[in-house]
């Protein structure tokens, strides 16, 4: 693919924004598996990743703090925790069709990679980025708010994280704070998985796998406290 062919229109027409500097989508799609294919060395999407997720976060919670007057800031906070979190950004991804246009080696393809929840979710904050830097703040408000709407308005009261739910749980209980410990980390370094067991006193550890320390933290929190309300409803 080319930065400005007609091969990217489709993804152009959804992200709802023409690029001064294509250059900028071009490295927003690149996988890190891709950045020397056909002896072309490109910058893959990491270093936008890390910009977009910034800019993800002040937009979502200039979009709460105005959406939400009345809320208070642990309100806010769990709100925007549920926003920026991957699954928001691989539902976004796969709703403008983000996918196929990234750029991955052919072991990557066959892999099935343009798919993979955390590919997609990186190149979601990558491309948020490349409109930030090409059209402004103004730019990527315009596709958050349009693509965040329906998930910001999809709850009617502020969620709770698993591990801000667990960590209620057992200080409620008198437990003191839940325990996270990563127990393996594999793969390689651009689609590593994490292991981690969470640990709560007096009761069995879980443990669960996940693309990064944060979601296999989540995904280990939200399985200790399906255990733990299982457990505490057979018991009544």
């Amino acid at each position: 693919m080319t930065s400005g062919g007609s091969e990217l229109e489709p993804l152009i027409e959804a992200l709802g924004h023409r690029f001064a500097v294509p250059e900028l989508l071009a490295e927003a799609l690149t996988h890190p598996s891709a950045t020397g294919r056909h002896g072309r060395v490109r910058r893959s999407y990491e270093r936008l990743e890390f910009l977009g997720d910034r800019v993800l976060g002040l937009i979502v919670a200039e979009m709460l703090w105005r959406r939400f007057p009345d809320e208070a800031e642990g309100e806010l906070t769990r709100r925007h925790t549920g926003l920026v979190r991957r699954e928001a950004l691989v539902h976004v991804a796969r709703s403008v069709g983000l996918g196929p246009f990234v750029r991955v080696s052919s072991g990557e393809a066959h892999a099935g990679a343009r798919e993979h929840g955390s590919v997609l979710a990186d190149a979601c904050e990558a491309v948020i980025a490349a409109l930030f830097l090409d059209g402004g703040l103004d730019a990527a408000r315009a596709f958050v708010a349009r693509h965040w709407a329906l998930l910001l308005e999809a709850s009617a009261v502020p969620p709770r994280d698993p591990k801000t739910a667990l960590q209620e749980w057992a200080q409620g209980r008198g437990r003191g704070l839940p325990v996270y410990e990563t127990v393996a980390a594999e793969g390689p370094a651009h689609k590593r998985i994490f292991t981690v067991t969470a640990r709560v006193e007096g009761a069995e550890p879980a443990t669960a796998s996940g693309g990064s320390k944060r979601a296999a933290e989540t995904a280990a929190a939200a399985e200790l406290l399906r255990r733990l309300t299982a457990e505490r409803r057979s018991a009544s």
